[in-house]
């Protein structure tokens, strides 16, 4: 589908078929956090450093295709809940792909949580958002975690390898699922699910090095690149930290190079 193909080039390199994403829907669940009390700040920050995308809601999409400096590929955010719900794991849809196309986007994401006591409704309107891309040519990255009171240990390579392959299943062309703590469990994620898989950032670490790591085991497992969103715009130089994840991700780099890049802006 051609209309798929463009814009899929706008989110992912079409020389390593990797990217790296900046998540920046943060303001709809948390509300004005530190990193993203105003949005075009932290937007040309991730642009500076070569992210390939940004995630967000609508009224932020402005801020994605920006008239000036990098390109900065635009992904829109179709789900939300707020940390005051009785059920924040509860996601509903509050956007459309037809909205997406009316705003420019290059792609969209849903966010599910299998797991959670409301999945069955979230599995449903992934369907019928895969459905309304595959109709327009629109690329869809799905957000799948495992989250509920059957879960034992969101990480644990067990669900998070189911989560992957569902969002495989139901026709995600890119699945974000949090890494499974090494190279060696990651690889069961990536060789159980036909899409391309990006790891979560999680919450934000003290570490540099820590979240360098994750992204390079992640590579080494056959992942696509990383999504992360706390741990590179609360950053003290989130430009900086881009341009080190996207040295791992397109360039190759090691843990180690890697770090001398952040370390070459941030001494």
């Amino acid at each position: 589908m051609i209309g798929k193909k463009i814009r899929i080039e706008r989110i992912l390199d079409r020389n390593t078929r990797r990217t790296v994403i900046v998540p920046m829907d943060h303001g709809v669940t948390v509300g004005p956090i530190p990193g993203l009390i105003q949005i075009p700040p932290a937007a040309n920050l991730i642009a500076e450093g070569g992210a390939n995308a940004a995630v967000v809601h609508r009224g932020a999409a402005m801020f994605g295709h920006r008239g000036y400096g990098k390109d900065l590929g635009l992904i829109l955010h179709l789900s939300a809940s707020t940390t005051m719900s009785p059920d924040k794991n509860r996601k509903v849809l509050v956007a459309t792909v037809e909205d997406a196309l009316q705003m420019g986007a290059d792609a969209v994401s849903i966010h599910v949580n299998l797991g959670a006591e409301d999945e069955a409704r979230m599995l449903r309107d992934f369907g019928s958002v895969s459905s309304a891309c595959q109709r327009w040519g629109m690329p869809l990255l799905a957000m799948i975690y495992t989250r509920g009171p059957k879960i034992r240990g969101e990480y644990d390579v067990r669900y998070v390898r189911h989560a992957a392959r569902v969002g495989a299943e139901m026709g995600a062309d890119l699945v974000k699922v949090p890494y499974t703590g090494s190279p060696e469990t990651f690889r069961e994620v990536t060789e159980g699910c036909a899409s391309p898989v990006v790891i979560a950032g999680g919450e934000k670490v003290e570490s540099d090095e820590d979240v360098l790591r994750m992204v390079h085991g992640a590579i080494a497992a056959g992942g696509a690149g990383a999504s992360i969103g706390r741990n590179v715009f609360q950053h003290r130089s989130p430009a900086a930290m881009v341009r080190s994840i996207a040295a791992i991700v397109h360039g190759g780099a090691t843990v180690k190079e890697a770090l001398a890049i952040l370390r070459a802006k941030n001494p």
